[in-house]
């Protein structure tokens, strides 16, 4: 296979240690791609911008508060639409937090959030679609590295971020 392009991505599963709930947001039915499916922030990265950089943007954008990454969940890929190369997506996902939880604003991209413990979302994502699935996955991702990660490398995560430059 050439050498191709792909599109950048991010997403950024929003988690309040609080009470133990992610946010879960259901995509705008004016979205031109999986419209009414519930995920976390996602976004692309543009041109000159980094993984970090753009998760921090789109979570801004779509929240209106800034996001403190925690600690790195994975990467994705998938294609958005039909496989062609112009579809192709790669990207990082991250499980951060907000330090006013409260001042979340939704953008027109989404047109309904809700706060749910893993079980809560296990329950709500009944869907077999894919997109449904992958949020499950980085739920239960989210779930598994919660409980492994030492306190000393989440506290490294947050003070260096994820950037290696």
């Amino acid at each position: 296979m050439a050498v191709g392009r792909f599109i950048g991505g991010i997403a950024a599963l929003i988690w309040s240690e609080t009470d133990d709930t992610y946010l879960l947001l259901r995509r705008s039915s004016e979205k031109d791609f999986a419209s009414g499916v519930w995920e976390c922030v996602t976004g692309r990265v543009d041109q000159g911008e980094g993984f970090e950089e753009a998760l921090k943007r789109e979570v801004q954008e779509e929240l209106g508060v800034e996001a403190e990454i925690l600690y790195f969940l994975g990467t994705t890929h998938f294609y958005r639409g039909s496989p062609h190369p112009e579809n192709e997506l790669i990207g990082i996902v991250c499980c951060c937090r907000v330090q006013h939880p409260q001042d979340i604003h939704l953008s027109a991209e989404h047109s309904e959030g809700r706060w749910l413990t893993a079980a809560q979302a296990r329950a709500l994502l009944s869907s077999a679609d894919q997109s449904t699935s992958w949020i499950l996955r980085v739920i239960e991702r989210a779930e598994a590295i919660k409980r492994l990660i030492p306190p000393e490398l989440r506290r490294y995560f947050r003070e260096a971020g994820m950037e290696l430059g």
